[in-house]
């Protein structure tokens, strides 16, 4: 893997961190309130687990491999 592309995975890798804590912080104000939308919620949560399962495959593509 070449450095640029490591820089690029590394940057990708902090947007989605950012955008993941942006998610939960909504869904945590949305299930809170009186009025909460149940799909609207079910669909973020989703979201959220989606772009765990993203952030995962990018901190396993940057860890290097070790040869045992």
């Amino acid at each position: 893997m070449q450095v640029q592309d490591q820089a690029e995975m590394a940057h990708l890798l902090a947007e989605l961190r950012v955008e993941h804590r942006d998610l939960d912080v909504a869904i945590e104000h949305m299930a809170a309130s009186m009025g909460r939308d149940e799909l609207q919620l079910t669909r973020l949560k989703k979201r959220k687990l989606l772009l765990k399962d993203h952030i995962a495959r990018l901190e396993s593509k940057l860890i290097p491999d070790l040869d045992a």
